[in-house]
């Protein structure tokens, strides 16, 4: 995929989990308010923050800067602290990456519109395309075979690298560079030449299901990520739907995002109260959800081994709180918190400074939440029956 949820593989999902639970804002606005200042991860907010870094994260700085002096690279110094401290999650990124991570969180990504998959034989297959991206507009269309990426066989190589080869490297990422696709489908092989282009990421997905049955309608609300926007577009989604329709809330495969937006989330359905606690260097502090939330509309949410973050986030918050029925599979795992320091010679290093627990006091990281229906395949329906008898339609 050439969009900013690429996080395939050990080294990338960690890298990309890394700055799924985004507290840097949060932190320094104050938790409990949900805002996430414009200029929280300009350099200079980079470099205040820095003061306050853990001895590690002093160590880090101070690698880099040493390799710097000795005509070395600064981060490969610091990933290598890093490697060695044992922090999990702890991950080193130069400018352009981590530029990235936070065009990605503000629900933006410079690609070409295309998300990839491995089919059973190996080959890369084009899973979806985004409308009125580049590859839409090319006529390219899931089910495809991608062949080549300039001029590059990707058949049996990782879909990381195939992705890493969609978005380019340096200026070759830049908006308006091109990309050349060898493709072939339903009418052969062809290559195209495409444009990488300012995306807009669709993060939210809303639909009615159960039409057609017997009784009221459901909304099925999907949310991919919390990127920016996320978390009023479910309040919103949860205000205009029929007074008598249940929610399906689907986290599967959510890899987290901005706490902020699971926090607003989570006030769809909570009428104030407590989503989280988490700790900064030991200091405790709280999240608090907004009131006036709906709190007797039918909840159920959909979780998986892909939910992360600030998913499980939300989704410990409302199964906690009692008013959520969770069905599916057991969270990835994900509680810790990170925050940025500036390097040396440019890049971020992303350390642990602490963890958050449910409102029950629940850790997550390492263990995940268990939720109430554990359903292997066939999720969704169960879900839809769970809700049905709830009252809540589909």
């Amino acid at each position: 995929m050439s969009g900013p949820t690429q996080c395939l593989g050990p080294r990338g999902m960690r890298r990309g989990a890394a700055l799924t639970l985004v507290f840097a804002g949060v932190l320094t606005a104050g938790a409990a308010t949900g805002v996430l200042p414009r200029d929280a991860h300009t350099p200079a907010a980079l470099a205040t923050r820095s003061v306050a870094s853990t001895v590690k994260g002093e160590d880090v700085t101070a690698a880099a800067a040493r390799a710097i002096a000795d005509g070395k690279s600064g981060k490969e110094a610091a990933e290598e602290v890093v490697s060695r401290s044992g922090d999990r999650w702890g991950a080193v990124y130069d400018e352009r990456q981590y530029a990235e991570f936070e065009q990605a969180l503000d629900g933006t990504y410079t690609g070409v519109g295309i998300s990839a998959r491995r089919t059973k034989d190996g080959r890369v297959e084009v899973a979806r395309v985004q409308p009125g991206s580049p590859a839409a507009r090319a006529g390219i269309e899931p089910g495809d075979l991608l062949r080549s990426v300039d001029g590059h066989r990707v058949d049996r190589r990782p879909v990381a690298e195939v992705v890493a080869l969609l978005r380019g490297d340096g200026a070759e990422a830049a908006e308006g560079s091109t990309v050349a696709l060898g493709v072939e489908g339903a009418g052969g092989a062809r290559t195209e030449t495409l444009r990488r282009a300012r995306l807009a990421t669709e993060a939210v997905t809303i639909r009615r299901i159960g039409a057609g049955r017997p009784g009221p309608e459901a909304v099925l609300i999907e949310v991919d990520s919390f990127t920016k926007g996320s978390g009023t577009k479910v309040r919103d989604a949860v205000r205009t739907a029929p007074a008598d329709a249940g929610v399906l809330l689907d986290l599967r495969g959510n890899s987290g995002g901005l706490v902020t937006e699971a926090v607003t989330a989570a006030s769809a359905f909570l009428d104030g109260g407590l989503v989280a606690t988490y700790d900064v260097h030991g200091e405790q502090r709280a999240l608090y959800a907004q009131p006036g939330g709906d709190t007797s509309r039918p909840l159920v949410v959909l979780v998986d081994g892909g939910t992360m973050s600030a998913a499980e986030l939300l989704t410990g918050a409302l199964q906690d709180r009692g008013r959520a029925v969770t069905v599916g599979s057991r969270t990835f795992g994900k509680g810790s918190i990170q925050m940025p320091s500036r390097l040396p010679g440019g890049g971020v290093a992303e350390l642990t400074v602490g963890h958050y627990r449910t409102p029950a006091g629940r850790g997550v990281d390492g263990r995940g939440i268990t939720p109430d229906l554990a359903v292997g395949s066939r999720a969704e329906q169960r879900a839809e029956t769970v809700l049905s008898g709830l009252g809540g339609g589909s």
